[in-house]
């Protein structure tokens, strides 16, 4: 998708991969889906929401709601394509997505209100909300924290890319983050600390946040900047630039 757009964000879209895809693909023990929607209803008022709130990001996004049946596979050929529903961050043409993103730092705002919205109509809609490392340096982020928590938001569960790189350098060369999992407890969040590349810690995770009563939980999720490809990763280039045609033949046989 990237390599025929000649344009897009692969590092972080990779390192999200195994969260986003336990988010739209995974189970509770129950058997119940962690994400509940259905792709040919997207306005189901039953669904679940989810947000990516580091849109840059939205390849990744793009190729989860294909997979789960948004839209024709051959549309994601058209990212960054003038008129295409599949633009260079997320906007409301594309189905399945709930609100546009891509200035950071908004994204858990928008999840508090969609968490209090639920609340107010006495639905137990769940909100998930993806951050990245970098965009909790906005100020934005920690008000919507302080508000989350003040208004027990336990049907909010944020995720934090935590791979350690922005699009400048290292997160904590440009604005140190530690200790990140402190700031959160402190703003009175339930923290989960995992390996955001372990398949059963994610789905362990998913399944602690859901059964959190009283407060908001944030997964701080460790993980490789450009996870599986071996020349992307923790290489701060591909935050955002696309890989060329034989960059992404070669990505492609390490990832298989």
């Amino acid at each position: 998708m990237l390599a025929k757009a000649g344009s897009g964000h692969p590092g972080g879209s990779l390192s999200s991969a195994d969260l986003i895809t336990c988010l739209y693909f995974g189970s509770f023990s129950d058997g119940k889906p962690i994400l509940r929607y259905k792709s040919k209803q997207p306005d189901w008022q039953e669904r679940d929401r989810f947000h990516m709130s580091k849109g840059h990001c939205c390849p990744l996004w793009y190729a989860a709601l294909t997979e789960a049946g948004y839209f024709p596979t051959e549309e994601l050929w058209t990212l960054r394509k003038l008129g295409s529903k599949l633009q260079g961050h997320p906007d409301c043409r594309t189905p399945g997505v709930e609100a546009a993103s891509g200035s950071l730092g908004q994204g858990l705002s928008i999840g508090v209100g969609m968490s209090l919205a639920a609340k107010m109509d006495k639905k137990d809609n769940r909100v998930y909300v993806l951050l990245g490392d970098g965009e909790i340096q906005e100020g934005n982020i920690w008000e919507a924290a302080m508000a989350a928590s003040h208004y027990n938001c336990d049907n909010l569960c944020a995720m934090l890319d935590r791979n350690r790189f922005q699009i400048d350098g290292k997160t904590d060369e440009i604005m140190r983050l530690e200790p990140v999992a402190d700031k959160w407890r402190a703003f009175g969040w339930q923290v989960i600390g995992i390996d955001g590349h372990d398949i059963e810690s994610i789905l362990s995770a998913y399944e602690q946040a859901e059964n959190k009563k009283g407060k908001p939980t944030i997964i701080i999720a460790e993980t490789i900047k450009g996870k599986g490809v071996s020349f992307m990763e923790n290489v701060v280039d591909f935050h955002g630039r696309a890989p060329s045609a034989q960059e992404a033949e070669i990505a492609l046989k390490e990832l298989e």
